[in-house]
This record gives structure tokens, sequence and C-alpha cells, in this order.
């Protein structure tokens, strides 16, 4: 997964290790649930603000923050408006920036470690059981795996 997710790529392997073991714990409390509490978990994840999410929301209230402070305040503060944009075009470019460490320590996750919980949970509440080849023509059962990842498509 490192190889494919530039933020763990670049965060300290412990925290990644620590932020695993989260997710098996979670996982782990969850085998043998009802479905409707698996379901439940499932909703918190959709609310789950991811790395991404959460750069790019405190970047636009710094900056926002620094263009008022600047104008009312000091002209000082103008420059923590050119260190934010440049913060994030770090990140664009490499997968990190200094906020990164913070956050990662503060254990926001990346979206693919969100969505492999997520696939997770669904194979235990037993969303992909019918999905053996045997279970009909191809394109249902695609479907049908499509439905069961959560991207529902038309009929």
């Amino acid at each position: 997964m490192e190889e494919l997710d530039r933020v763990r790529a670049h965060t300290d392997p412990e925290i990644n290790d620590r932020l695993d073991a989260k997710r098996l714990e979670d996982l782990a409390a969850l085998v043998g649930a009802p479905p409707a509490e698996i379901t439940r978990r499932l909703h918190e994840l959709d609310k789950e603000w991811d790395v991404e999410r959460t750069l790019e929301a405190n970047a636009a209230a710094l900056t926002l923050l620094s263009l008022v402070l600047g104008a009312t305040r000091s002209r000082a503060w103008f420059a923590l408006s050119a260190a934010v944009p440049a913060f994030l075009l770090q990140h664009a470019v490499q997968g990190w920036c200094p906020p990164l460490a913070l956050l990662r320590r503060l254990n926001v996750r990346t979206r693919r470690e969100i969505d492999a919980e997520r696939t997770a949970l669904k194979g235990l509440r037993g969303d992909f059981d019918a999905l053996t080849p045997a279970a009909g023509e191809p394109t249902a059962v695609a479907r049908r795996a499509l439905d069961a990842a959560g991207r529902r498509l038309p009929a």
C-alpha cells in the first residue's frame, strides 16, 4: 500500500503501524456483530475527514485568517498567506508537507486507509457473499460488486 499512498510513504512507520493496529482492533471488535452495528460504523466512516480534506480546510482557514490579520493588525501576517499555499503545493508534488506529520500523529487517516476499513466492514456484513462467479451473468455480478462497494449504478 505504501507505494500507492504517498502520505503513508512519508509518515513515520510507527505512526502507520499504530493506525493499522487501531483499524485492525476496530474491525476485530465487529466480527460477528449484527449488520446494524456494522452499518453504524460505516456511517461514522462516511463522516470521517481524510488527511487531504483536513489539510485543505486548515490551509483555507489559515489563509483567510492571515489575510484578515494582515489587513487589520500587521502586514507581517501576509507571510502566512504565502507559506500556506507553498505547503499545499509541496504536498501536491511530493505527497508531504510539514503539517502532515502533526495530522498523522493526531490519527488523521488517508482516504485509502478509510476505504480499506469500509471494504472490510462490508465483507464482515456479508455484502460480498453473492459475488461468486457462479452467482449469475458477469455483468450482474459486477453490478452487485459495485453496489456492495458503495458505488451504486443506475439499473
